[in-house]
């Protein structure tokens, strides 16, 4: 498929800023993928949509404050750095993104937080705006991280706000966030709440988890109109083997399997063996979902209302089928549904 089969007009304020004031009274469309249905509804409705030993599969990463705000040595210009991955730990190397790049060259040294606290030398170039930085600090290495997390903050997409606020570091996790390590949470978990957690389980619904950490790929522009040549970024993917063992028994026994979020999605179908099961991973992944492809696990899926030719999108387009995927945006936009991180969901069923 084509890229510019996945732009659509978006206005702006269609895009949530802020999350529901609870996090399951969001709005949820219900998607029928066989027939192309339609249902509008209230997220906690969910509950209503499976049954007695089907599994929710969910996506525990945390999100880590991987934006940081510091200045260049000498000039005192105000730096942003967004930490991408840890590189070396015993020498303290990160891969980062820095803006605005034109003004970091390699030996400049960067300082953060009061009494500079932590300072930073820039040793390589990555891309145009990626750098390698080596962090100078005199402590323990766990003292460096708690000093590092303590200066950075939630790296809210600045499509949402350009600064993370309060209520973000509570609404920007999701309740069972748990393996540190992404720099974007996932966002369909947002929506379940401890109530509904509870509801699922007095009807017996399963859950469990794997970990995939979420990089600012998923937010990369797609810059080639060919999908087929679109390469995404790898990202850590942990599956455990209780994980692979209660998703097997799943498909075994006939019960659904509800991907909660586009990384749940990529993960499960990163690695399926010719029985359509799935095994304990540690691994990385760039597996990139788009029309048309055929699922192996999933038999349904919870997702937010992605931004225009997004992955997301297109993941998205690709199980719920492109057509009928396509008009629920339309539908979603007439009858105001918020879009992003912070919108309302749609389960695909």
């Amino acid at each position: 498929m084509k890229l510019s089969q996945f732009y659509f007009e978006l206005p702006e304020e269609m895009i949530a800023k802020y999350p529901a004031d609870f996090r399951d009274e969001s709005r949820l469309m219900v998607l029928n993928k066989e027939t192309g249905e339609i249902e509008h509804k209230i997220f906690k409705d969910i509950i209503d949509y499976c049954n007695p030993h089907d599994l929710f599969v969910f996506n525990d990463a945390k999100v880590f404050p991987a934006r940081l705000y510091g200045n260049k040595e000498k000039t005192g210009a105000e730096i942003e750095v967004f930490l991408l991955r840890e590189l070396n730990k015993d020498q303290r190397l990160w891969d980062v993104l820095v803006d605005p790049a034109r003004k970091i060259r390699i030996g400049n040294k960067l300082y953060f937080g009061e009494n500079d606290a932590l300072v930073a030398e820039v040793i390589d170039n990555t891309t145009s705006r990626g750098r390698t930085l080596r962090f100078l600090f005199d402590g323990t290495y766990e003292e460096f991280k708690q000093t590092l997390l303590q200066l950075g903050e939630l790296p809210i997409p600045k499509w949402i706000r350009t600064r993370a606020e309060e209520c973000d570091t509570e609404r920007f996790q999701t309740i069972y966030a748990k393996k540190e390590g992404a720099v974007a949470c996932p966002a369909a978990g947002l929506h379940f709440s401890k109530i509904l957690f509870k509801k699922m389980e007095l009807k017996d619904v399963d859950t469990t988890f794997l970990t995939l950490y979420m990089s600012n790929a998923h937010f990369h522009n797609v810059d080639v109109e060919d999908l087929s040549k679109h390469k995404m970024d790898s990202e850590k993917v942990v599956i455990s083997e209780e994980t692979a063992a209660k998703v097997n028994k799943a498909k075994a026994n006939g019960n659904k399997v509800f991907a909660v979020g586009i990384t749940t999605v990529r993960a499960l179908e990163t690695y399926v063996t010719t029985q359509n099961e799935i095994k304990e991973l540690d691994t990385w992944t760039n597996r990139f979902i788009f029309p048309p492809y055929k699922f192996s696990i999933p038999d349904a899926i919870v997702t937010n209302f992605h931004l225009p030719s997004s992955t997301m999108l297109m993941n998205a387009a690709a199980f719920g089928g492109y057509d009928n995927v396509m008009n629920a945006y339309k539908v979603a936009m007439e009858e105001g549904y918020r879009f992003g991180t912070y919108g309302d969901a749609m389960l695909i069923i």
